[in-house]
């Protein structure tokens, strides 16, 4: 009883000669091989559509296209390109070897050969094949793990970038949170200081906010400081300015490079901006609307002042608004050698006379 002997690899024989054909396909059978046959270039061509070998031994003189025209336009597809060919043929001038090796064959084997040799060089370029194939596969699936690597790599940054931002954002007003504003503040103080420009400092308390929250709960008025925070928002329109939550119902605005008769407007802006929300706030003893006071502060940074410092005067300044019948702004310009240098009082109607006049 014979052992059937384990497939490896199949071989698809191209010759015109019947008993050639018949020959390697019982040798190579009985080695173990898968072997297919065709007579000719074009029975060759249609046979590697539906069943791909491993290896092609195939012959160079033929009727029809001959094997260098064969190989010619299996190389021409894609999906053949890349199996091994071996030229079998009677020619042994070096020219017709040559040619099939510049055309990309793996050898040429010159008629007659003994079978053994045929197995040899079977043997060793269907080796080298299932190397290159693996190599292939290795390289496939490294290109994938790399792939896959930076896929999550920029999936992880994005994600930390995400968690960044998060860090530095107030959750209910979508802005950014005390810890941002604290780390701009100080950003801006070190490169107006080398640069020697001007800094602005808006902080701003929405009136009566307490008896606001108790008249109508807390999600009125967490859903109020979400709207006042967003028309702020609006209102402050360089990329360069931060608007931030201060923390309760008081917000900061810092606007580099912005002199008090700026900062001066841009507080008239997010007033009015506040204001045309139409809030309703019945508890409120100024208006029958929400609306916000705002200290403003100005000075042009050095290495002999710090930014609490700034913040203390904006703070100063909206004291003094709230003072003086709230929905308004204070500014009060920092000076480095006297604290409150001078003070402007400034209501809606009055703000460019008043800037002119004090700045």
């Amino acid at each position: 009883m014979s052992v059937q002997q384990p497939d490896k690899g199949t071989i698809l024989i191209v010759d015109d000669s019947p008993s050639s054909l018949e020959a390697l396909f019982d040798f190579l059978t009985m080695a173990g091989f898968q072997v297919l046959m065709a007579p000719d270039g074009e029975s060759a061509i249609e046979k590697v559509k539906h069943t791909c070998p491993d290896v092609i031994l195939l012959d160079i003189i033929m009727p029809g296209i001959d094997g260098f025209e064969t190989y010619r336009r299996l190389k021409a597809n894609q999906s053949t390109q890349d199996i091994p060919v071996i030229f079998m043929s009677a020619l042994s001038q070096t020219s017709v070897v040559v040619k099939g090796f510049q055309l990309g064959a793996v050898d040429y084997i010159t008629k007659p050969t003994q079978q053994e040799i045929i197995l040899a060089r079977v043997t060793t370029h269907l080796t080298i094949q299932k190397l290159r194939r693996s190599l292939q596969a290795q390289n496939e699936q490294l290109q994938q793990e790399i792939q896959q690597r930076h896929q999550a790599e920029a999936a992880l940054q994005e994600a930390n970038e995400e968690l960044s931002r998060l860090a530095t954002l107030d959750s209910l007003t979508q802005l950014a949170n005390r810890r941002r504003f604290d780390e701009c503040l100080n950003q801006w103080w070190r490169i107006l200081v080398r640069e020697q420009l001007p800094l602005s400092l808006l902080l701003c308390d929405v009136d009566f906010f307490k008896l606001y929250n108790d008249s109508r709960g807390h999600q009125a008025g967490d859903e109020c400081l979400h709207q006042v925070a967003q028309a702020m928002k609006r209102a402050v329109k360089r990329p360069a300015d931060l608007v931030a939550r201060y923390g309760g119902e008081e917000f900061a605005v810092i606007l580099p490079n912005t002199h008090g008769q700026g900062a001066l407007q841009v507080a008239e802006q997010i007033r009015s901006s506040v204001t045309a929300l139409a809030i309703a706030h019945p508890n409120s003893s100024i208006s029958q609307y929400v609306t916000l006071s705002i200290g403003v502060s100005f000075t042009v940074p050095c290495h002999n002042c710090c930014p609490e410092q700034l913040i203390a005067v904006a703070d100063q300044a909206l004291y003094r608004a709230k003072a003086s019948g709230r929905d308004r702004a204070v500014f009060i310009r920092f000076s480095h050698t006297q604290n409150l240098e001078r003070c402007v009082y400034w209501n809606t109607t009055a703000i460019q006379q008043q800037a002119q006049q004090n700045l």
